[in-house]
């Protein structure tokens, strides 16, 4: 023990204690069979990352649950790792060599994965180490990365398995396409953006009646090319003639079908479409109902090729567009242009505008969809918010086969090979099954001098859905015993954002339904649906946004930087104010003044627990069974009976915000309790109970008691604190080595006591049977006493504070109360007038013309004839009478105004009748008081 000094330092015990844990190996998940197990895996970040708010946000909840878990005794694993981000990686070498004019093409494959592994190497676990800064609690020996040989063997088996059971196929379907990247993309990596453009209106020649056309409207011209057919709704008047007629494409000018779809709004535009399989998903799919071709006029970066004309091949396609133009305005057919905004997906990584492309690409049909429905229907799992169930069951009712592949090189390689010499463009569906063309393993075809691997990557997600089971040792049967995968799985909570709960939550689910078990696992209890869940719990957090509700991020600058914060504020107080403006599932509003806050209470646990170590000396705190023997209840007064009761309803509500995820309500209830409560109240009343030799030792113990179980309960939140504190104030652990243990074990060695790692943290109905045992159950009458004094106290400095009276000492107050509430009053008359900073508290039942308030006490009155300068104060509600009485004339007026009356909306006219209601009270008790002053 230690003694505290006189201000707090977080950077020094923050760095004292990160290391000590990790020397004495406090953040070890280990098997231990009679204890529950709780476990967490880590949404990876991306291995390219840096530490965000975002960041911080999802990996404080985490690493508070997973202290939590610890202090209940829970045998508790947090998995860290990073994913290999497939295009976000190779898109930072890429960036590097051509600094150097270079093209990965000019190393070569192998040459170029040296470079990402290398640059892996150097950088790749900066995100890690500044989560250490955080207080981040993960068991490091286990950190995974997507692409160690483990991991990827993982992955290769879950494509070879799916592919033998029938799930995945090689298809030509339209997906995402970066024409700078020139790789296939998920829609997570599309961002949708504004963009300014124009809208061209194009008219198409009926053939068989020259002069009469179809009009469409169109954004795209250079794309006409590729033009199959004109759609109509089959039920507009305007067409229904025309169906199965031709017309003239006014470019490359062949003759194309109308045809009748019912996926046309009459209501939009002209009512007709264009029809350009190619190039537009919904024109894909009315060509695929209609058995029409597809025409694609766009090489794979996006320049126009010959099957666009000799005019437009060879031309970009915002060129080409322009050019189109200018081509259909010559020809006649370019009858209008409009300006026109509409939202346009765009590459992440790029920056440039996508393309719909069709290309021949790996498929994946979903595996145990109906099974990942019952899981969260059946509440095998559980989402927090609830409201995110419904938004994951209509995305399974809808759900569409998943473009798997990718065209990079950093990525786990498809594990596909074919022979040598054959057309991939003609491969059929049968040929895939065809041992003589194709070979699908884990290691590839014996003699591979035969074969070609397949080019193409696995999209990011395809590894990293199965990431809370593979970084369990799955498929290898000696490394799941090794990780404890049937101990540690399924995981008890993930904690995520609600924009990935389809890239990954989902795919998560259903990758454990479909593998946890197989092929190698006999652990009978998987074979039941609730054990192959991935997790028992996802709860998903709110996006963190700046004050004009911009979602923060480095290209908008609108983003601190987190470790800026660390070091101003320390990481308890970054933790603490992060949680308490993140309520359950709402986006959040950033304040730093929140974080400053957060900072101020870390002082406060500080000087408080500074003030306990000033009082007097220590008693035995080595356990709570210690600490309670020393309390003697008949000693007890009513701030005694009352702070006990606080602080056994805030044990219980912190209990229950944990069981609900209400973290942020649970940081506000510590606050209110520890701050209002505590340090407000009973410290300043136990000062003089501090000064009598008779009350001070219990008043002490109920102290030691009071810091012990508020640090258990704030652990979790400011982990590093809490741990400096708990040494230096003597405390002890009652762990089960404590027996084989030193009495004063050296810090740093595996024998050391640690608030994180040694104490258990008793239930609410553990720790009010604890007190019971003792004799020690709070007088609720005497408890609820003492709410009534805090809350006229409370009443009372309002009332000061708005007459401007905070800071004086000698006011005058008055209590119009019946006999019973007196009697409280009366009894603790001395301490109420201290703490109301009064000069005389007087009880008075002919009190006029004063101002008041309310309490549960009775009606307390200000006398300000004593208590302020009469004629000062005189002339200063004179003057604020004569503001209100111009603005009551103009509130007036607006109101008797016809034409404002007659043209503003209700909401308005009803504000200003409400303003001019505010405004005459104000002016009744502004009178009154002046004539309280005389």
């Amino acid at each position: 023990m230690a003694e505290i000094s006189k201000s707090y330092e977080p950077r020094d015990v923050e760095k004292k204690w990160y290391a000590a844990w990790q020397a004495a190996d406090c953040f070890a998940g280990k098997v231990v069979a009679d204890r529950e197990p709780y476990s967490i895996v880590i949404p990876p970040p991306n291995v390219t990352g840096v530490l965000t708010m975002g960041h911080v946000l999802n990996n404080t909840l985490q690493d508070i649950l997973i202290r939590r878990a610890r202090l209940e005794g829970k045998s508790a694993l947090w998995v860290p790792g990073t994913d290999h981000a497939g295009i976000a990686t190779q898109t930072v070498v890429e960036r590097e060599l051509r600094k150097r004019k270079l093209h990965r093409r000019d190393l070569g494959r192998d040459k170029f994965l040296e470079k990402v592994w290398a640059w892996r190497h150097e950088k790749g676990g900066i995100i890690l180490e500044q989560l250490r800064r955080l207080g981040a609690s993960c068991d490091w020996s286990r950190t995974a990365f997507t692409m160690d040989e483990h991991y990827s063997r993982a992955v290769r088996t879950v494509f070879v398995e799916l592919f033998q059971r029938g799930h995945i196929y090689r298809g030509k379907r339209l997906v995402n396409w970066c024409p700078v990247s020139l790789t296939a993309l998920s829609d997570e990596e599309v961002i949708m953006k504004p963009t300014n453009g124009s809208l061209y209106h194009v008219r198409y020649e009926l053939v068989d009646q020259a002069g009469r056309f179809i009009e469409v409207k169109t954004t795209r011209p250079e794309t006409i090319p590729g033009d199959v057919a004109i759609a109509v709704h089959p039920d507009d008047p305007r067409y229904t003639a025309l169906v199965g007629k031709k017309v003239w494409r006014p470019l490359v000018r062949a003759e194309i079908p109308i045809v009748a779809d019912r996926a046309v709004d009459k209501e939009f535009g002209t009512g007709a479409l264009k029809i350009t399989p190619a190039h537009d998903k919904a024109d894909f799919d009315v060509g695929t109902r209609h058995h029409l071709p597809a025409i694609d006029v766009l090489h794979a970066d996006a320049t126009l090729n010959e099957l666009a004309g000799p005019e437009l091949a060879g031309l970009d396609r915002f060129a080409g567009r322009k050019k189109a133009a200018e081509l259909l305005r010559a020809a006649g057919a370019l009858v209008g242009e409009e300006a026109y905004s509409n939202n346009v997906g765009y590459s992440e990584r790029a920056d440039v505008p996508i393309e719909p492309r069709l290309t021949w690409q790996w498929w994946l049909r979903y595996p145990r969809v109906e099974e990942a429905k019952a899981a969260v229907r059946d509440g095998h799992i559980k989402f927090h918010p609830e409201r995110w169930s419904k938004v994951y069951l209509h995305w399974l009712e809808n759900i569409q086969d998943w473009c798997i592949s990718r065209q990079l090189w950093w990525g786990h390689r498809i594990p596909v090979w074919y022979r040598k010499g054959l057309d991939k463009e003609t491969l059929t569906e049968a040929d895939l099954r065809d041992p003589a063309k194709i070979h699908i393993s884990l290691d590839g075809p014996a003699d591979k001098e035969n074969w070609e691997q397949e080019e193409d990557v696995l999209d990011t997600w395809a590894s990293s859905w199965l990431w809370p089971f593979a970084t369990m040792g799955w498929p290898d049967v000696a490394a799941q015993k090794a990780a404890g995968l049937d101990y540690f799985y399924p995981t008890s909570t993930l904690v995520t954002g609600p924009d990935i709960i389809f890239f990954w939550v989902a795919r998560m689910i259903m990758a454990g339904l479909e593998f946890v078990g197989e092929p190698t696992n006999s652990n009978p209890k998987f074979r039941e649906l609730a054990q192959r869940v991935p997790f028992r719990n996802v709860y998903f957090t709110g996006i963190i946004r700046d004050q004009q509700g911009r979602k923060m991020s480095k290209s908008l600058g609108n983003s601190p930087d987190p470790l800026d914060l660390i070091d101003k504020y320390g990481a308890d107080g970054l933790r603490f104010g992060i949680i308490s403006i993140a309520p359950q599932g709402q986006d959040i509003r950033f304040q730093e003044d929140r974080i400053e806050g957060g900072k101020n209470f870390c002082n406060k646990l500080w000087n408080a627990s500074r003030f306990r170590q000033m009082s007097g000396p220590a008693g035995d705190n080595s356990s709570l069974a210690a600490i309670l023997a020393r309390l003697t209840l008949a000693q007890f007064d009513a701030d005694d009976h009352a702070i006990l009761q606080r602080l056994v309803a805030t044990t219980a509500d912190i209990e229950r915000c944990f069981r609900e995820f209400e973290f942020s309500a649970a940081v506000q209830a510590l606050y209110s309790f520890f701050w209002g409560d505590f340090c407000d109240w009973y410290v300043e009343v136990s000062k003089a109970k501090l000064q009598n030799e008779a009350t001070k030792l219990n008043c002490l113990a109920l102290q030691d008691l009071i810091l012990r179980q508020t640090l258990l309960l704030l652990h979790p939140f400011t982990p590093f604190i809490t741990e400096e504190l708990w040494e230096n104030l003597g405390y002890l652990g009652e762990t089960p080595n404590s027996k084989s243990q030193t009495p004063n074990p050296k810090p740093g060695t595996r024998n050391q006591q640690f608030l994180m790692r040694d104490v258990r943290l008793e239930s609410a109905d553990s720790f009010t049977a604890a007190l019971a045992a003792h004799g020690l159950t709070p007088d609720r009458v005497a408890a609820e006493s003492v709410e009534k004094l805090k809350a006229l106290v409370s009443q009372c400095r309002a009332l000061k504070a708005e007459h401007n009276l905070a800071s004086r000492r000698d006011v005058r107050l008055f209590l119009k109360t019946p006999d019973a509430d007196w009697a409280i009053v009366s009894a603790a008359l001395a301490k109420l007038t201290r703490m109301c900073g009064a000069k005389e508290f007087t009880r008075r039942d002919d009190v006029e013309n004063l101002p008041a308030t309310v309490t549960p006490l009775g009606t307390l009155y200000l006398d300000l004839t004593v208590s302020v300068d009469s004629s000062a104060e005189t002339v200063r509600l004179t003057k604020e009478l004569e503001k209100i009485a111009q603005h009551i004339a103009g509130t007036e007026a607006r109101l008797n105004n016809p034409t404002f009356v007659g043209k503003a909306p209700p909401a308005v006219i009803e504000g200003a009748k409400k303003q001019l209601a505010d405004l005459k009270a104000k002016q009744t008790e502004l009178q009154r008081l002046l004539a309280a002053l005389g």
